[in-house]
Formats: C-alpha cells, structure tokens, sequence
C-alpha cells in the first residue's frame, strides 16, 4: 500500500470550518473555525448561552450543521451519524451524567467497549482496564446509582475511553466537583493526553483553563471572538466584556 503524502499525514485531525447552526430566529453557532491536532488539549468558553454544547452536538452529530463543514481525520463527517462518528475515533461526555441506571458500573463501561469488540470477554477486559485507568475499579460491580457525583463524571469520561477515541469532547466535566476533585479529573486527563489522545473541554472554571488547555477559544452569541493561549484570550479586552464581564453582573 502506498504511503499518505505528508501533506494529508500532518493535517489536523479534527478541522471545523466555518460551521454554522440556525434554529428558527436563532443563529446558535455562526461560521466558527478552529482545528485540533493529535493529542492536543483545546479549552472552549463563553458566558452562558454562547453555542458552546451545541457546537459538540455538531461535531458528534447530534445536531446537523446549517453551513460549513467539519472533517475529522481528513473525512468530511458533517453529514454521517453520531454511531458512525464514534467507530471513526469520537468519544464524548455530556454536561448532565445521563449513565444507564439499571446497569452496574462495568456495565455501563462494557456498552462502550462492546463497539471495538464483539467477544464478552475481550469487551470485559477493556471496560475493567478503563475503569482501573480513571480509578472506578473498586466500585465496577456497584450500581450507578450508588456513584457519588465526582464518581459519576469519572464514569463519563470512562464510557467515552472505552470506545478508544483519538478525540474525546469533555462537556464541563468538572461541574460541581471540589478543589481536590478537579484537580484529581485533571491529572486524570492529563494522562490521558499523554498517550496521544485529543481533548476538546468546555469549561467556565478558568483554573481548569489554565492548567489543561494549551488553546483556548472564546465563543459569544455562537461567534468565536478569540483563540490563543489562555492568558492571550482571558487578557483581550473584547473577551473580558463578552465573558468574564457578564459572569461577575
């Protein structure tokens, strides 16, 4: 087989382009841009109500794009479905924990898992690898609903791990958590950066901002207004207004 030209092997893998979502008299999202790389840590914020969740409904294809277009591993996906998204390398969490009630904690993990591999075992041994990795092992046969909330935003992360993502979209998932807690969901995430895994965060705790994302773009009124390091965007004048302003009136 021949080789990919270099130019496709060190394009991004996640490119969005100038993706656009319109309901009736809204624009949510209008013509926003930006690209990830291969393990890369992406921070995206805004005040509430800026486009930001249904951006990632857009990428993971919850929601279809009014305009633009979004390519993940050089493929246009703007039109394929969520299950499709994720066998290409996709994984996502959600803002408020929606796990499978009626399942154990493995269980949960297990749905995940059972999409790279068919056999109950070899899907077993990959949820409980998950669970060890983000540190659930001790609680893999407990019921979810047992789960503590710090435990239940581990599970979330765990679920999308399980499908061996490349890409994995985190939907505030340090919302409510503690000092300690988050500082233990960063570690956690840091890690998972380590091994080459990218990582897109929607996040309003500029702390996290800062001590994950190498990028940050700032999105208001589904417009983005700023991309940079965090202290480049969290010191633009048009940013302190749009964001850190509104939050404190």
């Amino acid at each position: 087989m021949d080789k990919k030209p270099l130019s496709v092997m060190t394009e991004p893998l996640l490119e969005v382009r100038d993706a656009t979502r319109r309901f009736v008299g809204l624009t949510a999202v209008d013509s926003v841009s930006f690209a990830v790389k291969n393990g890369d840590a992406l921070g995206i914020i805004g005040p509430n109500g800026a486009g930001k969740t249904t951006l990632f409904n857009m990428i993971s294809g919850q929601l279809p794009l009014s305009g633009g277009s979004i390519y993940f591993r050089n493929q246009d996906i703007g039109q394929i479905p969520p299950h499709r998204r994720a066998h290409l390398g996709i994984g996502r969490t959600f803002q408020v924990t929606k796990p499978m009630t009626g399942m154990t904690t493995l269980e949960n993990v297990m749905v995940g898992s059972f999409m790279r591999h068919a056999k109950y075992s070899a899907a077993y041994d990959l949820a409980y690898t998950v669970l060890e990795e983000v540190g659930l092992d001790q609680r893999a046969k407990s019921p979810v609903g047992e789960l503590t909330l710090s435990e239940r935003r581990r599970l979330e992360v765990a679920r999308a791990l399980a499908t061996e993502p490349a890409l994995i979209l985190l939907d505030e998932v340090m919302a409510g958590l503690n000092a300690s807690e988050i500082t233990s969901q960063i570690e956690l995430i840091k890690r998972l950066g380590e091994r080459g895994i990218a990582f897109v965060l929607i996040e309003h705790n500029l702390h996290v901002i800062r001590s994950f994302s190498r990028r940050v773009v700032v999105l208001d009124h589904g417009v983005k207004i700023a991309e940079g390091t965090a202290d480049e965007v969290l010191a633009n004048p048009e940013v302190i207004v749009a964001y850190l302003g509104r939050k404190r009136a």
